[in-house]
């Protein structure tokens, strides 16, 4: 019981945490009123694939090299999640001379251009990513978001650091033809 734990606990962990920043997300979105930005709805996009992700590997309860593999997805994924949220706070700090203007909403840009070049236009982001509605501690939400998908690598890179350390040693059997033995 206690190897299923073990190899199921962490990645549900992932998997909470990423439901919790997601049902946040949408409670500042229908309860605070705050509307999301395109930049903001693509990290909402890699929170989901990464808690969904952690949920398949819990699911799956994978031995080292699967486990290993799940961590390698998660952390990739964080990565992109984390300069997408990076790019959102390098607007937000840029000179309001500089701000792109605001453009289209994401649904606008689906329905009337093709998808590679929607993924373009928002990477580029508008005005409406430059904005800052809600801190805490001092902190904008683009600014936590990074936080948070680097803890999420970093939570990925020490399950498979962790898992790998806990590779049981395999020894080799003495044989027992007498050879050697006083």
């Amino acid at each position: 019981m206690a190897l299923i734990l073990s190899r199921r606990t962490p990645f549900l962990g992932i998997a909470l945490a990423c439901i919790v920043l997601l049902a946040s997300a949408y409670y500042l979105q229908f309860h605070s009123g705050l509307e999301p930005c395109p930049l903001c709805i693509f990290q909402r996009v890699f929170y989901f694939l990464i808690g969904a992700t952690a949920l398949v590997a819990a699911a799956h309860g994978a031995r080292l090299a699967g486990a290993t593999a799940y961590c390698a997805v998660i952390a990739i994924l964080s990565i992109i999640g984390a300069t997408i949220a990076g790019r959102q706070v390098w607007l937000q700090h840029l000179p309001k001379d500089l701000v792109p203007e605001c453009g289209p909403g994401l649904d606008f840009m689906l329905d009337m251009y093709p998808l590679g070049e929607t993924i373009h236009k928002v990477l580029r982001g508008s005005g409406d990513c430059a904005k800052v509605d809600w801190t805490l501690l001092g902190l904008s939400l683009a600014e936590w978001s990074v936080l948070c998908f680097i803890g999420l690598m970093l939570s990925a890179l020490a399950i498979a650091f962790l898992r790998a350390k806990q590779r049981p040693i395999r020894r080799r059997r003495r044989s027992s033809g007498g050879a050697g033995y006083a």
